[in-house]
């Protein structure tokens, strides 16, 4: 086993799984693909990454109202109804407190934070662990690309949009130089934030997309620099490009803050070891036969190595 801190994108994967895994019969009656795939992904992962410590992080909040405030628009096209709630089908729904309960009976820490998403318990988890052993986040989300770094930990993103977690892309400095020839991770979240991100309701600077964001924050090594050229009446930013820019101050002043993942977020102090035993083996039994679970528990157990 590596020493290796292994962050779950939870809500990431257990949507993946929805979509992905088709639906059979159980005797409970319970809709049970989310589940199935969420446990099968988790014991790839394990089998794969062999990392010493784990921690499935959790969206206590999907919408938090320190970025809806900052920009209304975050997210709001995922909106359910007046409540607030977030448009998810209930057929996944009603697997959720099932997979909450095959982690509590894996022993598998489970972690969320009151007012925060599941990246900021991963930004903050990340930032306290760093130092002590190498990071990998297992998400679909490139906005957590920001926390790409080679030299400490190294962190890297398990980048499983494409690929899945069989095949996923491993996302690192070099990768992000390849890709989206920018630097670092804190570079593409300053170019994150002048490109937008329609699917979670971030506009970006209109006309500037990928290519030109990142030439933009290359040249200029970071927003804020770029922003003081702007200021500063760079000969360089001219024409449309300096008009589209000087008209998004409003949105760049607060975008930052909302594309950054929190790194202190409060978090409960648990036990982030990987299990060697079964927490509840009661609980694992009674959801194994009821839910028709028990070839997906026995995956995790194996690659667990737990007997």
């Amino acid at each position: 086993m590596t020493t290796r801190l292994l962050l779950l994108d939870s809500a990431g994967l257990y949507f993946r799984a929805f979509y992905g895994v088709p639906e059979r019969s159980a005797p409970s009656g319970v809709p049970t693909n989310a589940v199935r795939g969420f446990l099968d992904m988790l014991a790839v992962l394990l089998e794969k990454a062999q990392p010493s410590h784990l921690v499935a992080c959790w969206d206590n909040d999907w919408r938090p109202s320190f970025r809806v405030a900052a920009i209304p628009s975050y997210k709001s096209h995922r909106v359910a109804d007046a409540s607030g709630a977030e448009d998810v089908p209930a057929a996944l729904q009603v697997q959720v407190p099932l997979i909450v309960d095959a982690l509590a009976a894996l022993g598998i820490a489970r972690l969320g934070s009151d007012g925060y998403e599941a990246d900021d318990v991963i930004g903050t988890l990340t930032d306290r662990h760093k130092a002590a052993m190498p990071v990998d986040i297992v998400t679909g989300d490139r906005d957590l690309f920001q926390l790409v770094d080679d030299t400490t930990g190294p962190v890297r993103v398990v980048y499983t949009a494409k690929g899945g977690v069989r095949t996923p892309d491993v996302v690192d400095e070099a990768q992000l130089r390849e890709k989206y020839a920018i630097s670092s991770g804190p570079a593409y979240a300053d170019m994150a934030v002048l490109r937008g991100d329609p699917s979670d309701g971030l506009p970006g600077v209109p006309g500037i997309g990928e290519k030109t964001a990142a030439a933009l924050i290359t040249k200029y090594g970071d927003l804020a620099a770029l922003r003081a050229a702007l200021a500063a009446g760079d000969p360089a930013i001219k024409g449309a490009q300096r008009a589209r820019l000087e008209s998004s101050a409003a949105y760049l002043d607060v975008a930052p803050a909302v594309v950054a993942v929190a790194r202190d977020a409060p978090l409960d102090e648990v036990d982030l070891a990987v299990p060697d035993r079964v927490a509840d083996p009661a609980l694992m039994s009674r959801l194994a036969t009821e839910h028709r679970l028990t070839a997906s528990f026995d995956r995790v157990l194996n690659a667990l190595a737990i007997a």
